[in-house]
C-alpha cells in the first residue's frame, strides 16, 4: 500500500477544504505523517544537519534534503530562502536532538531578530528522558527566540500540532516557530482512518478606517514628512503600493537595513538605508522631518539602525501589536499588514481628493545631496591603493552586478557598513540586509538560501575574513548542493575596528590579528578561488567569478585590503 500522500492526488480546492489524511486503513509513522503534511503544503526541500528521521520520510515523497556542514548554517539558509522566495512558501529546518538543536540556537536567534518565519522541526530525546540532565529540551530552551515553541507528546496530535505551527508561520508577526518531535514518536505508527489535516490559510489584517483617516490627515498637515519603511513592506509584497503612495503624497522614503530594496533606491524619492552607516540623504531629511511614518517596522532601537530624534511625530504601522511604542513613543499606531494599510491610504486620499503639498523642489534637493555625498566618497570608491581599499571593492561589485537580476547580501561589521550606503537595490528582494543582531558568518547561509529560492538569479555575498572563519567550510555546501554563488572575502589580516575596543591587548599581544589565505580553501573544497592584491585586476577577477557562477560553479574572490575606519554618516 502506498504510504505517501502526494500533492498530485489532491485538487487545490481539496487542499483547502477537505481532510487529506483520511485515507482508509492506511497506517503511517509519525515521521511519515509530518512529511506528508509538508508535501501537501508544497515544501520544496528540507534543510538540516546532521541527521533527522524526517530526511528519509521526506525523501520518500520526493522532497530532497539540503544537508549543510553545521546546524547554524542550515537555519541561515532557511532564513535566506524565506526572505527571497515567493510569498507563502515554507522554509523548513530539522536537526538532530541534543547537540544539533543546541548548535542551531544561534541561527534561530538571528532569524528571530530578523523576523524570518521559519518552521523549525528539531527532533527530541525519547519521551520521558527529555527532562533528565544534561539532555537538551529544545522547547524549553528556545522559548525566547521563537513565537511558538511546543513538543509533540502523542502521535495522534501531529496533524493538529502541524496545523498550529504552520498557521503561526503564515500569520501575524513573522518569527521562527518550533515544534519538537521526539524520536520515539516519529517512529510510532498511527492508524489514519480517523485523523485529519486541513491546510491553514493566511489572514491579512488591516487598520480601522477611522485610524487610516487620522494617519492621512497627520501626513497631509506635515511640512516635511518622511517614510521609514521596514521589512514588513517586503514581507507583504507592498513595494508597488509604497511607490504609488510616495508619488501620490510626494514623500521621500528611507528604509531600515532589513527593509532595503523595499523601495527602489534609484527612484527620485529614495533616500537610501538608515543604518549605522548611511548616505547623507538619510541624515539630511531625517533632521528636517517633522512627521515620520514608520511603515512595516518594529522601530527597534539598535546600534546598527539610525536612532530617531525625540522631536519627531512618529506614526507606526506594523503587523505586530507588540511593536507599538515598544522603543519609541508614538503619536499613533495602526496594526495592519503594510500592503493593506498602503492601499487604504491611497484609496482614502483619492476618494477625498485631498490637496497634497507640492514639494516641487524635493526631487532636486534629494539629487543634489546624493551627488555631493557620492562626490565626497568617490576618491575612496575609486582608490588605486595597494592593499586595496574596501570601498574600491564595493565600487567594482556595483559595476559588475546587475541589480535587476541579482540578490546581494553582506556580512556583519565593516562589510555591511561599507556596502549598504552605496549599493543601489532597485528590485524588491534583491538585497538582503540585516541589522538588529549581527552574527558573523550569517551572510553565507543567507546567500545559499537566496540561490535555493531564486535559482536563476545571480547571488553575491560580501564578507570579511572573520566572518568566513566562522562558516567557511559551508562553502562546500554550495558546491555539493549545486548552489553556485559568488562570495567576495575582504582580507586585511585584522578584526576590523576592534583594536580601539581592546588597545592594550592589541598593542601587547596582537589580539586583533588574523592570518590565512582563503582562495585556496575554496579550490580545495571544489569551487573556483582567486586572490586579488592590486586594484587594476579586481574588476576582471570579479567578472571571472561571475562567469564561473553562471556556468554552475561556486566561486570565491579573495581581495587583500587595508583596514578602513572611515564610514559614511560616522566620519
Amino acid at each position: 500500500m502506498n504510504k505517501s500522500i502526494r500533492k498530485a492526488d489532491v485538487s487545490e480546492a481539496d487542499r483547502l477544504m477537505v481532510s487529506p489524511l483520511r485515507v482508509g486503513e492506511q497506517t503511517m509513522s509519525g515521521a511519515q505523517i509530518v512529511a506528508s503534511i509538508l508535501n501537501l503544503e508544497g515544501v520544496k526541500q528540507i534543510i538540516g544537519f546532521p541527521n533527522s528521521e524526517l530526511f528519509d520520510a521526506a525523501a520518500a515523497l520526493d522532497i530532497p534534503p539540503i544537508i549543510t556542514r553545521t546546524p547554524r548554517v542550515a537555519v541561515n539558509i532557511a532564513e535566506g530562502y524565506v526572505r527571497t522566495a515567493p510569498e507563502g512558501e515554507l522554509a523548513v529546518v530539522t536537526v538532530q536532538y541534543g547537540p544539533g538543536a543546541e548548535s542551531a540556537f544561534g541561527g534561530i536567534a538571528q532569524a528571530f531578530n530578523d523576523r524570518a518565519p521559519i518552521l523549525f522541526l528539531p527532533t527530541g530525546y525519547p519521551r520521558g528522558s527529555e527532562a533528565v540532565t544534561p539532555n537538551f529540551h529544545a522547547s524549553r530552551n528556545f522559548r525566547h527566540v521563537t513565537k511558538w515553541c511546543e513538543t509533540a507528546s502523542r502521535v495522534e496530535h501531529l496533524p493538529k500540532l502541524m496545523h498550529s505551527a504552520i498557521s503561526r508561520v503564515r500569520n501575524g508577526r513573522p518569527a521562527p516557530v518550533l515544534l519538537e518531535l521526539p524520536v520515539d514518536l516519529l517512529a510510532e505508527k498511527l492508524d489514519l482512518c480517523h485523523e485529519t489535516y486541513q491546510r491553514p490559510r493566511r489572514s491579512t489584517p488591516q487598520g480601522d478606517a477611522g485610524e487610516i483617516a487620522e494617519l492621512v490627515k497627520t501626513l497631509l498637515a506635515a511640512k516635511n514628512p518622511v517614510v521609514f519603511a521596514g521589512q514588513g513592506v517586503l514581507a507583504a509584497s507592498a513595494s508597488k503600493e509604497l511607490v504609488e503612495f510616495a508619488e501620490l503624497l510626494r514623500i521621500p522614503v528611507m528604509t531600515t537595513p532589513n527593509g532595503k530594496s523595499g523601495f527602489p533606491e534609484n527612484h527620485p524619492l529614495a533616500l537610501g538605508t538608515a543604518g549605522r552607516a548611511r548616505p547623507a540623504t538619510v541624515d539630511h531629511f531625517m533632521d528636517k522631518a517633522d512627521v515620520v511614518l514608520a511603515l512595516g517596522t518594529s522601530l527597534t532601537r539598535s546600534y546598527y539602525i539610525l536612532p530617531i530624534a525625540k522631536d519627531k511625530v512618529l506614526l507606526q504601522v506594523t503587523i505586530d501589536e507588540g511593536d507599538l511604542g515598544k522603543d519609541y513613543p508614538i503619536a499613533q499606531g495602526v496594526v495592519s499588514d503594510a500592503r493593506s494599510a498602503l492601499r487604504q491610504i491611497i484609496a482614502y486620499v483619492k476618494q477625498h481628493r485631498h490637496v497634497v503639498a507640492e514639494r516641487a523642489d524635493i526631487v532636486h534637493e534629494i539629487r543634489s545631496i546624493r551627488c555631493a555625498f557620492m562626490e565626497r566618497w568617490m576618491p575612496l570608491l575609486t582608490a588605486d591603493s595597494a592593499p586595496i581599499s574596501p570601498y574600491r571593492v564595493v565600487w567594482e561589485i556595483m559595476n559588475v552586478v546587475d541589480p535587476a537580476t541579482s540578490v546581494v547580501t553582506h556580512d556583519a561589521g565593516n562589510p555591511r557598513d561599507q556596502f549598504s550606503p552605496f549599493y543601489e537595490a532597485t528590485v524588491p528582494g534583491s538585497y538582503m540586509g540585516w541589522g538588529k543582531t549581527t552574527q558573523l558568518g550569517s551572510g553565507l547561509g543567507f546567500a545559499l538560501g537566496a540561490k535555493l529560492a531564486r535559482p536563476n538569479a545571480t547571488i553575491v555575498n560580501l564578507m570579511g575574513e572573520s566572518a568566513f572563519g566562522m562558516v567557511g567550510i559551508d562553502f562546500e555546501t554550495a558546491i555539493r548542493c549545486n548552489l553556485p554563488i559568488l562570495t567576495v572575502v575582504l582580507r586585511n589580516n585584522v578584526l576590523g575596528g576592534y583594536a580601539a575596543s581592546m588597545p592594550i591587548a592589541t598593542g601587547k599581544y596582537g589580539a586583533n590579528r588574523m592570518s590565512g589565505a582563503y582562495a585556496p580553501i575554496a579550490e580545495a573544497l571544489g569551487g573556483y578561488g582567486e586572490c586579488v592584491t592590486v586594484p587594476k585586476v579586481l574588476r576582471s577577477a570579479l567578472l571571472r567569478g561571475l562567469e564561473r557562477v553562471g556556468n554552475g560553479q561556486a566561486a570565491l574572490i579573495e581581495v587583500v585590503t587595508h583596514e578602513e575606519p572611515r564610514l559614511p554618516g560616522l566620519s
